[in-house]
C-alpha cells in the first residue's frame, strides 16, 4: 500500500454528473408529487378517453383520436414545461432553494439545464403513456417522428422560457394561480380539444399566434395528416422559445 492511498481530494463533481444528479432529483421528486401526476399524466390520458370515446365535439371528418391525439400530447408537453414547471420553480424560489442551490457548487445555468433535462424525461414519459392509449383507441399517427421531436423539442423551450419567467418574477401564490389559469384557458383556445376552425376569423388569427395552438397545430399537420414540418408552426414556437428564454435569463429572480 503506498503513501497517499486515503489521502482525500476533495473538490466538486464534474458538472456533467451533477447536472445528470440534480436531474434525477428533480423528476424523482415530480413523480412523488400527486398534485403534479394529475396535471401531467391523469388529465391529458382522462381528456384523450372521453373525448375519443364519447361524440361531444364535432372534430371533422375521421375518428375523433386522430384529431385529438396530437392535441392532448402538445397539452402534456405545456403541464410539464409550463404549468408545472413553474410551478415547482416559484415554490423552490420562495423556500429559499434556489438561493441554497445557488451557493452550491452547481452553477446557475447548469440547475436550470438540470431543470430542463428533468422536464424532457417527464416528457418522454408523457408521451410514451398516451402513445399506448392512443393506440389502444385506434389511432393510426402518419408522418416522420424525426418532425415530431423537433416540433416537442421547439415546444418545450417555448413553454419552459415563459414558465421560468413566470417563476422567476410573481410570487409563488401568483404563480400557481396564474399558471393553472393560463393552463385552463389554452386547454379550451388553443386547439387542443376544440378545433380552431370552430372559432370566429379574428379571434382564430390571433389564437393561431400562441405557442400551444402552433404546436398542437403543428402535430396534427404532421401525425394527422402526415405533412413535413410545418414551417409556420415552427416559426411561431422558436419566436415563443427566444423571446421566453431571453426575458427569463434577463428578469428571473433567485430570491
Amino acid at each position: 500500500m503506498s503513501a497517499g492511498t486515503f489521502t482525500p481530494n476533495p473538490g466538486a463533481a464534474p458538472v456533467s454528473r451533477m447536472i445528470l444528479a440534480q436531474a434525477g432529483l428533480e423528476t424523482r421528486m415530480l413523480l412523488r408529487n400527486g398534485e403534479q401526476l394529475l396535471l401531467t399524466v391523469i388529465i391529458p390520458a382522462l381528456l384523450l378517453v372521453l373525448f375519443s370515446a364519447v361524440d361531444i365535439v364535432d372534430t371533422g371528418a375521421g375518428r375523433s383520436v386522430d384529431f385529438l391525439a396530437p392535441g392532448v400530447l402538445a397539452l402534456a408537453v405545456m403541464s410539464t414545461a409550463f404549468t408545472g414547471q413553474a410551478i415547482a420553480t416559484g415554490f423552490d424560489r420562495r423556500y429559499g432553494v434556489l438561493k441554497r442551490l445557488g451557493a452550491s457548487p452547481l452553477p446557475r445555468w447548469a440547475l436550470m439545464a438540470a431543470k430542463t433535462l428533468s422536464v424532457l424525461v417527464t416528457e418522454v414519459l408523457q408521451i410514451a403513456l398516451l402513445t399506448v392509449i392512443a393506440f389502444a383507441l385506434g389511432w393510426s399517427p402518419q408522418g416522420n417522428p424525426l418532425s415530431v421531436a423537433a416540433l416537442v423539442l421547439l415546444g418545450t423551450a417555448a413553454f419552459s422560457g415563459l414558465g421560468l419567467l413566470m417563476a422567476g418574477t410573481l410570487r409563488a401564490e401568483a404563480t400557481l394561480a396564474a399558471a393553472n389559469l393560463v393552463f385552463l384557458l389554452l386547454l379550451v383556445g388553443g386547439g387542443v380539444i376544440v378545433p380552431m376552425e370552430k372559432f370566429p376569423g379574428a379571434v382564430q388569427s390571433a389564437l393561431g399566434l400562441l405557442p400551444i395552438s402552433a404546436l398542437s397545430d403543428g402535430l396534427r399537420e404532421v401525425l394527422q395528416h402526415g405533412a413535413a414540418l410545418p414551417w409556420g408552426d415552427v416559426a411561431v414556437l422558436a419566436a415563443w422559445a427566444v423571446l421566453g428564454l431571453g426575458a427569463a435569463a434577463r428578469l428571473f429572480r433567485w430570491e
